[in-house]
Order: C-alpha cells, then sequence, then structure tokens
C-alpha cells in the first residue's frame, strides 16, 4: 500500500519534470556538483513537483535539496495544509533510503531539507514529507533556530521575489553518529545556501545539528571548501560575500 501511494504521487511530478530535468530548480540550469567522490557512490537525483533532491544510498539522506522561491509561491504555500505523513521514497532501491523504523525512538526529528512551509501545491506539500527529504535533525534546533531561519528565508524570497535556495546536511569527524537499522547518518551541522540574482546576493548559513541559538553566516566559497560541495550556478565574483545576518532569527 505505502509503495502504491508513493507512486501515486510521483507519477504526475515525474511526467512534469522530464523534460526539464528539473533544472528549474537551480540557477542557470546548473546541479550543485559533488567534489567529494567518496559521496559519490549509491547517488540518485530524485525529482519532485517543486523541488529536488541528491539522495545518498551510503548515509541513507539527502546531500542536498534544491528549490526556487518567487513572491507568489510564497504567498500560495500560506494556505496549503500541512499533511506530516512521512513515507519511503518506492524509487529508491532496497536499502538505500530511510524507512519509518530508523527515526522511531530515534530521538530526532524528521528534519526537511526543503520546507514543507515552502510547499505551494497540496501534490507539493505531500511529497515533501518524502524521508529522501529529511535528516535526523537535533529536536530543538529544528522546532526552534532552524524554523527562524526558514522563516527569513521566506521573507527574502518575498522581498525580492526569485530566490535560489540549495539546503543539507553537513558530516564532519571521523566517527559518525546514526540511528536506525539502516544506520541512517546523523548530521553534524546542516547548511542553507540563499542566491538572490537580482541583488547579486548569494550567501550560505550553516548551524550545528544540536540545540543551539547560533549559527554562522558562510561565503559559497567557504562552504564548498568544507561540503565538498560545489554551487557552479552561483556566479564565482560573488561567492565571497558575507551578509552581516539574518533580520529576525
Amino acid at each position: 500500500m505505502k509503495k502504491w501511494l508513493a507512486c501515486l504521487l510521483f507519477a504526475v511530478a515525474a511526467h512534469a519534470s522530464a523534460a526539464s530535468s528539473c533544472t528549474q530548480f537551480t540557477p542557470n540550469a546548473q546541479w550543485p556538483v559533488l567534489t567529494n567522490q567518496k559521496m559519490a557512490p549509491k547517488t540518485r537525483l530524485l525529482c519532485y513537483s517543486d523541488f529536488t533532491v541528491l539522495h545518498s544510498g551510503i548515509t541513507h539522506g539527502p546531500l542536498w535539496s534544491a528549490e526556487h522561491l518567487t513572491r507568489a509561491h510564497i504567498e500560495d504555500a500560506k494556505d496549503i495544509t500541512r499533511t506530516n505523513k512521512f513515507f519511503e521514497d518506492a524509487r529508491l532501491p532496497d536499502g538505500e533510503g530511510a524507512t519509518l523504523a530508523d527515526y522511531k525512538r530515534s530521538g530526532f526529528d524528521r528534519g526537511h531539507m526543503s520546507p514543507a512551509g515552502n510547499r505551494w501545491n497540496q501534490q507539493a506539500m505531500a511529497q515533501s514529507f518524502s524521508l529522501a527529504n529529511v535528516v535526523p535533525q537535533n529536536r530543538q534546533n529544528n522546532q526552534r533556530l532552524w524554523a527562524r531561519i526558514e522563516t527569513a528565508v521566506r521573507k527574502i524570497a518575498i522581498s525580492y521575489d526569485d530566490t535560489y535556495v540549495v539546503t543539507g546536511p553537513l558530516f564532519n569527524g571521523q566517527q559518525l553518529q546514526t540511528i536506525g537499522p539502516t544506520r541512517v547518518f546523523v548530521p553534524t551541522q546542516l547548511y542553507k545556501v540563499v542566491y538572490v540574482p537580482s541583488r547579486q546576493l548569494a550567501f550560505a548559513i550553516v548551524v550545528d545539528n544540536v540545540s543551539t541559538n547560533r549559527y554562522d553566516i558562510r561565503t559559497i566559497h567557504e562552504l564548498e571548501a568544507i561540503s565538498g560541495i560545489r554551487f557552479p550556478g552561483i556566479p564565482e565574483n560573488i561567492k565571497d560575500q558575507r551578509p552581516g545576518g539574518l533580520k529576525g532569527v
């Protein structure tokens, strides 16, 4: 039943995305590129109706999730009812994706990378609860600081109307925590890349995956160095910007 439901959810999105290959969600139609080749095996690009994910069969979760936000999208998203129905993505081979059992009694939230609060139609809202779009996230972090960061990014999208966002986990250290029978990797940090073409503005937000009120603003070049991911759709000449912070966070 779960597999059938997941296939039904994606049927329309898969058809719609075939012509565009989901490049409408990334600046200049260029995907983020893995420069850390240790993470390259078992990666799969998953297209959804209004965001896309690069999924890892090694970490059993997303390496990045990309979305293109406009003022109209965010306004429409205010009227969409949150579903809260997490599910296993049927397009992933057995053993590559996280399962619902992995998160049960884990102590971690299922933290969205492309947020449910940004989804501007009911199909996209349902799809955002794919476990391919979530990582094990500290509960207080997810519900407090990270929620405020997501709100701040929505305000940027409303202000400037054309905003590209890439969100993902970072895994630093030799001994990484895992959860569940699948051994889903727990991120040590989370990042969010924000690019506003009309303002030639680009920066990254990095947060430790713990209960904290602190976040760091990094340049895109700095994030590329620590993440093992390059962001070719953002012009090189603005990758060293570092704004003072996020208003209201």
